[in-house]
């Protein structure tokens, strides 16, 4: 026994404290064993009791942690004991132990709790894993030692509670989520404030302040709970809003009557700056709370407490000085307006005050270089949003923004162009030109903060634009330092200007801020005007500022090119005056030039390739900006020159990620084009007569089959060929202009799309970009693949689909296995672009799939084959995490049984039973394209196998059909629990969770319960019996008026009343229970035991 203790201790300590790699690998995979080890717990509880270094009890927790989740599990028994051990083992060794191994196996506690949670004990009648929760509780009021162990198990209690973590489904997530909301988190959560507040005039020693912090993380934990089961990602800070229960506003009224927040900004005050950063975490969640939990009157009281805590913050800043405070301080600044009404505030008594105080606080948080600009952005997220308000007061009502704002904009400038200054001078670490994402959502917000008395801050941005202007224009090569400071000061102006372009579409202003966005326009098409004219010359460009441009052009665009440009002609007669640009298309010509000038001086740079095909992209979808593109010279030279030898970008060499562009490229011509083109068959020939010698010497390459030709320049013209097509396939919308393209595709296309996933199936830069130009043809998009009655254009397109799908599935099935961190690049990404294609192919309505059988053609029969055993091929671990795969796979099915059946019934038993398991657990996915397919397919099945073991008459078999099969009742015979199980995970969903799909839910369930009979009067008992006895009988009506009206048969008008009973059942059931912690139906007789 000591030396397996001894063996166990050295691997710990080579774990973590060696520095040889082989060894610290070779101890990982001896401890690996140890998880799959049939004495995996014998050997976890001994080394925790016997190990000599902390590392030991580390490895111990982290092993139990995963056994808990493992296949082989922890039975019942043993989870009890070993939860027990767990309390009693801290209890007595955890002040001797590291924080680490502490915090370890209070997470071990809180999982074991977790996976307990709705263990119920017919015996007595308890829930045995709950107890131990309310002990903790009465424990975190006694000494400090103890109190802080307690709050650290409490803390990782509730946020374990609120994580799918060790959960196999979402619906188990759910319930045993809200049984904790509705059992203790109130008790805990007045806990942690009632001990928080005892600290306030209380002097706090080291020991002290780390139960504080403690305290401080549960009240965290509690109030960033999901309290309505949403599982939603609160990453983002947009519209969040604290969904309390109604019950807490019952039961604790210092919650809503400003006490806790109250309570919070004095800790704020007393606590060292350490803390301060989570103090205010929890102001932030406080700030949040919904809406509908206070009255009027209470709301306008709380509100004031809030503005009045914030202005009470920054009349003593000090402690903002810290990073983590001033973000979250940032943070609840934000949450006053995304939570509360302009006309609240202003009548809030120190609104004023707080607004001067604010407009300061946000004038030196943007001059100041060391705060994120990820914290300024909640600073401007405010004051966007109190602008953006303003035309819902009274013009009366002084908000002061009008004061501020000017300010404020002034205040953003002018430190942008200092921080311009200082990175080029290599004072600041990091450029924010170089994060565009970053700085077009700080621009969104300005653009509507600089609209508040725009003249002031037009004025100012001409004036330093006209300043930095001038520096540009007389600069040499190689620039001076003076001039690149200019060209950074520059950039940042333009978009600037961009922004406040961008403003226009959101207020109704007066024709004079049009004729100010014209001057600002103005100034940069001139700059754009010169620094184009010197790439011409050889003159190095630069290319933030090239992506400035774009930016300006693009918000231009958006709001003064368009349809209503007539009324917005004010814009255009400062464009006259200045540049004699009379009208659209003169300014459409100013575009497509700079569009040109991109694709011919950058076709390196991928980001601005991208940014620059978008804004040509954009162009053409606009019914009157695209007819007036299209007559122009510069249009014209493009329709006819998109040749490698004209733009480098769509040259071979170019490199695979720019290559991705050429794809919006060809669809922005191709529609140019369509506007014209009719019946014109040799305008459509001549366009594509680029891409017809690139298919000719690919043939000709094919042809040749020499090792010697060059296998990555082939793959490459393969790659873009196939890019370029699928944009012209894109914008082929109409029945001609796709009957032009398939005309001209088939058959080399087709043939070098097959031959490439032959040679090159491991190759994901290849295939990709095939299978998604195949799954494009197969769209049927505004009826574009209605063939005439005399073409066989449509089954041509789909043996063609079946073959290449089948030749890439087979040989992709070959290969060899890849790494699981490549496995969604290298397979699985493919793989869902097959299933995407036959989505496509099979639910478009054009194809007539009866005559495949009758004529002896196994094309549609090798394309469904392939597909069980591509989806066989992903791992049940990883299908659903990745939502395409999830997705066009559940559409496919749906796709199949709707047309198919009988090749359903025909798959082997046990693949049958995987598409049933897979249907189960899309029938809960929080995703709704995935539940709604696997209800549609899995009613569809269930009406199948109704019909078949119900009917009394001999099967027929039409001609051109598949015949029934066998396999499919095989496999229910095999497993006989298959669809009690589906079912039981569907009531429960029904009762217990936040149905969102509550229609599609109700189809299949009439025909499980039909066919599974006696498992739902015994489920139905088993959740009767655990209710309180005064609940019974309303259980007992609502299961009643469920079956209420309902025939044995599974036709439309049956499943209707079914449904409409099932809305009535459900609201009853949800009255009934609400409030009422409800255990889950594990169920006493198991599904297994019913069907043996």
């Amino acid at each position: 026994m000591n030396s397996e203790i001894q063996v166990l201790d050295n691997l710990c300590k080579m774990l973590y404290e060696s520095v040889d790699n082989a060894n610290r690998l070779q101890a990982e995979r001896a401890l690996a064993e140890l998880a799959t080890s049939p004495e995996c717990l014998q050997r976890c509880t001994l080394l925790l009791q016997s190990g000599t270094v902390p590392y030991a009890q580390l490895v111990a927790s982290n092993t139990l942690l995963k056994l808990l989740t493992s296949k082989t599990g922890v039975n019942l028994q043993q989870r009890l004991e070993l939860c027990t051990y767990l309390l009693n083992y801290l209890g007595e060794r955890s002040s001797s132990l590291p924080p680490f191994v502490v915090s370890s196996l209070c997470q071990l506690f809180a999982r074991l709790t977790k996976l307990g949670w709705l263990d119920y004990d017919l015996e007595t009648k308890t829930f045995p894993f709950r107890e131990p929760v309310n002990s903790i509780a009465r424990l975190a009021e006694e000494s400090v030692d103890r109190g802080l162990l307690a709050v650290q198990l409490l803390a990782l209690l509730v946020s374990d509670m609120n994580t799918m973590a060790g959960v196999d489904s979402i619906s188990k997530q759910r319930k045993i989520a809200l049984s904790f909301r509705d059992c203790h988190l109130l008790d805990i959560f007045k806990l942690s404030t009632s001990m928080l507040e005892k600290v306030i005039g209380a002097s706090v020693d080291q020991t002290q302040l780390q139960l504080v912090n403690g305290l401080l993380q549960l009240s965290l934990n509690c109030l960033t709970f999901d309290f309505i089961g949403s599982l939603s990602d609160e990453s983002g800070d947009d519209n969040v809003t604290v969904q309390v229960p109604t019950i807490w506003r019952i039961e604790f009224s210092a919650f809503t009557d400003g006490g806790v927040i109250s309570m919070f900004f004095r800790l704020y005050n007393v606590l060292p700056m350490e803390l301060s950063g989570k103090v205010l975490q929890n102001i932030v969640q406080l700030s949040s709370l919904r809406r509908t939990l206070f009255s009027s009157n209470e709301r306008q009281a709380y509100l004031a407490e809030i503005v009045k805590g914030v202005k009470a913050v920054m009349e003593r800043p000090d402690k903002l000085r810290q990073q983590e405070s001033f973000h979250e301080f940032c943070r609840v600044v934000s949450r006053l307006k995304s939570n509360y009404q302009l006309c609240e505030l202003m009548k809030v008594e120190e609104y004023a005050g707080m607004m001067a105080l604010l407009a300061d606080f946000t004038i030196h948080s943007l001059r100041a270089y060391e705060f994120s600009v990820n914290s300024t952005y909640y600073l401007l997220s405010f004051w966007q949003r109190m602008v953006s308000s303003v035309p819902y007061v009274k013009a009366t009502d002084p908000h002061l923004l009008n004061l501020y704002c000017p300010k404020i904009t002034s205040a953003f400038i002018e430190s942008r162009l200092e921080y311009a200054k200082a990175v080029v001078r290599g004072e600041v670490p990091e450029d924010p030109l170089d994060d565009q994402v970053s700085i077009q959502q700080v621009m969104e917000q300005f653009a509507i903060i600089c609209r508040c008395e725009y003249d002031k801050s037009a004025q100012l941005m001409i004036t330093l634009f006209d300043h930095d202007f001038a520096i540009f224009e007389r600069a040499t090569n190689p620039p001076s330092a003076d001039v690149n400071i200019s060209v950074v000061r520059l950039t940042w102006l333009v978009t600037i200007i961009g922004a406040a372009v961008q403003g226009r579409a959101a207020f109704s202003n007066s024709d004079e801020h049009d004729v100010v966005d014209g001057d600002l326009v103005c100034r940069v098409l001139k700059l754009m005007e010169l620094s184009d004219g010197r790439l011409s010359t050889g003159v190095p460009g630069n290319l933030k500022l090239e992506m400035a441009f774009l930016y300006t052009l693009e918000q231009f665009r958006k709001v003064y090119v368009s349809d209503q440009i007539q009324k917005l002609g004010r814009v255009y007669d400062q464009l006259e005056k200045n540049l004699g640009l009379q009208d659209e298309s003169a300014v459409l010509v100013v575009y497509v030039r700079k569009i040109i000038t991109n694709l011919k001086y950058w076709a390196r740079e991928e980001k601005l390739i991208d940014q620059t095909l978008n804004l040509l992209n954009e162009l053409s979808l606009g019914y009157t900006a695209a007819r007036r593109l299209v007559r122009l010279p510069d249009i014209q030279l493009l329709l006819n020159n998109h040749t490698a030898q004209h733009f480098a970008f769509l040259s071979s060499d170019t490199d695979l990620v720019t290559m991705r562009s050429r794809t919006t490229f060809y669809a922005s011509l191709m529609r140019l084009l369509c506007l014209d083109l009719s019946e014109d068959d040799p305008l459509f020939i001549s366009f594509m007569q680029p891409l017809t010698d690139t298919v000719r010497e690919i043939c000709d390459v094919f042809a040749m089959n020499t090792p010697s030709v060059d296998q990555e320049r082939v793959q490459r013209a393969v790659i873009g060929l196939c890019r370029d097509i699928r944009g012209v396939a894109i914008s082929c919308h109409t029945k001609m202009v796709y009957a032009m393209l398939f005309d001209w595709l088939y058959p080399n296309v087709f043939s070098i799309m097959a031959r490439s996933v032959e040679l090159w199936t491991g190759c994901t830069d290849v295939v990709s970009p095939v299978l998604k130009l195949l799954c494009e043809l197969c769209q049927n998009k505004q009826q574009r693949l209605q063939f005439e009655m005399s073409s066989c254009s449509a089954v041509l397109l789909f043996r063609e689909v079946s073959k290449i799908i089948c030749t890439y599935g087979e040989r992709m099935l070959a290969l060899p296995a890849v790494q699981p961190e490549n496995a969604y690049r290298e397979r699985y990404k493919n793989i869902s672009s097959c299933f995407a294609t036959l989505k496509m192919a099979l639910s478009g309505s054009y194809v007539p799939f009866g005559v495949f059988r009758l004529y002896g053609d196994t094309c549609l029969q090798d394309a469904l084959s392939m597909f069980v055993k591509m989806f066989m091929v992903i791992p049940e671990s990883d299908f659903h995490s990745y939502a395409k795969i999830a997705q066009n796979f559940y559409s496919l099915l749906e796709c199949i049984a709707q047309d198919n059946i009988c090749f359903l019934s025909n798959v082997q038993p046990d693949v049958f039973t995987s598409i049933l398991r897979y249907i189960q657990q899309g029938t809960v996915s929080l995703d709704a394209v995935v539940v709604t397919a696997s209800c549609a397919t899995l009613d569809m099945l269930l009406n199948y196998l109704y019909r078949r073991l119900t009917r009394a008459t001999p099967i027929r078999t039409h001609v051109g059909a598949e015949p029934e099969g066998e396999n499919c009742i095989r496999a229910l015979e095999a497993q006989p629990s298959l669809l009690s199980e589906v079912l039981a995970v569907m009531l429960n969903a029904v009762i217990f969770d936040d149905v969102k799909c509550q229609w599609s839910m109700s189809r299949p369930l009439l025909g499980l319960i039909l066919l599974q009979e006696e498992f739902f009067q015994q489920w139905k008992m088993d959740l009767i019996n655990q209710q309180p006895a005064e609940k019974r009988v309303l259980f007992e009506e609502s299961f009643a008026g469920l079956m209420d009206g309902i025939e044995r048969n599974l036709n439309t008008r049956n499943k209707d009343v079914f449904t409409q009973n099932l809305t009535i059942f459900r609201r009853s059931i949800v009255e009934v229970i609400r409030g009422v912690a409800t255990p889950t139906i594990q169920s006493v007789t198991s599904a297994s035991d019913m069907m043996s």
